[in-house]
């Protein structure tokens, strides 16, 4: 009975080892398993977050080259950097960049494109940035509508010759483009308008800015506006209806735009191509958008005109628009903020 007792232990015991060894086996090759898993999926971890991080940098290198309108920088860094040297012009230059930072309290700039946009871009994006709402006169009349009025009810199929800027563009499509260019304008304006929160607006304009596609038709469609306000006010002109304002009076005193198609051959087609807007388109623009925008000329650092409004009447209750300007063809934005 010892015997047969001795004997049931140490079969016992020897299956319980082999049985230990076969398990400790299956442990050690699953351990082994589960390090390689967990080795793979640290280095894919890693080659994943490295290669997201490269794509965001790509991303966010690409937005700022395609960007018409680079993030702020400090004004008096950006005016040393621009003018070195000890010539009178960069002398004086940087006497005026000092001028705006200790006198007016601007210390921040936001570059802008250099092309023949300048002004406008600096101005619209003004608008959407600060979230400003359509003029008064826009919200009653749908802008949409324009185009099919002029040409339809006041019998201005000359419209056909309008060029787009850079892309010299005339015939019977001139109607359908310009309506296109309409309802971007609409659409963004009052997308970007509603939007409240600061971060997100900014967002929707650093997007909207970087597509030059999307952008041209805004400067387009402000061009377009231009011209339809033009044509009324020479209407009521000739009409001698209610009295227009004497910044028309300016415009129509020039031998290049004494009417409106002659404003738009000789000024509103080279727009975005070959000229800028000059002082006069200038205070139209402010008068139609209804802001006032204030510009420093620092080619005219101390003199009278350093410092312009656009238009120079102009209501209480409009918003403000400031910008800079060194030679009157390439604007800049200028910032408050401290």
């Amino acid at each position: 009975g010892r015997h047969e007792a001795w004997s049931w232990k140490t079969a016992s015991k020897e299956s319980l080892c082999l049985m230990w060894q076969k398990v400790k086996v299956q442990l050690m090759l699953s351990m082994s398993f589960l390090t390689a898993v967990f080795w793979y999926c640290r280095r894919l971890y890693s080659f994943l977050a490295q290669l997201l991080k490269r794509w965001s940098n790509y991303l966010q290198r690409k937005l700022i080259r395609n960007l018409s309108v680079l993030p702020e920088v400090d004004l008096l860094g950006y005016s040393a950097k621009e003018w070195k040297g000890e010539t009178k012009q960069a002398k004086q230059m940087r006497e005026a960049y000092e001028k705006l930072f200790r006198s007016c309290h601007i210390k921040y700039l936001r570059q802008v494109k250099r092309d023949n946009y300048s002004v406008v871009r600096a101005v619209l994006f003004q608008i959407f940035s600060q979230g400003i709402p359509f003029p008064s006169w826009m919200k009653e009349r749908d802008i949409l509508k324009l185009p099919e009025k002029l040409l339809y009810s006041q019998g201005c199929n000359w419209i056909q010759q309008y060029s787009f800027g850079p892309e010299r563009y005339t015939g019977p499509n001139a109607f359908g483009k310009l309506r296109k260019c309409m309802e971007a304008l609409k659409t963004n304006w009052a997308e970007i308008s509603a939007t409240r929160d600061h971060e997100e607006r900014g967002n929707l304009c650093n997007t909207l800015f970087s597509d030059e596609s999307k952008e041209y038709k805004l400067y387009e469609a402000i061009k377009f506006i231009m011209l339809y306000e033009v044509v009324e006010a020479y209407e009521q002109i000739k009409c001698r209806e209610e009295p227009v304002h004497n910044l028309f009076s300016l415009l129509f005193a020039r031998d290049s735009s004494s009417d409106p198609l002659s404003f738009m051959m000789n000024h509103l087609n080279s727009i975005g191509d070959s000229i800028c807007l000059d002082q006069v388109e200038l205070f139209l623009l402010g008068y139609l958008l209804e802001v006032k925008i204030r510009v420093y000329r620092l080619h005219r650092f101390n003199t009278e005109e350093f410092q312009v409004n656009y238009p120079d009447e102009y209501r209480r209750e409009w918003n403000e628009i400031c910008l800079l300007t060194e030679d009157d063809h390439y604007y800049h934005i200028l910032l408050f903020r401290t």
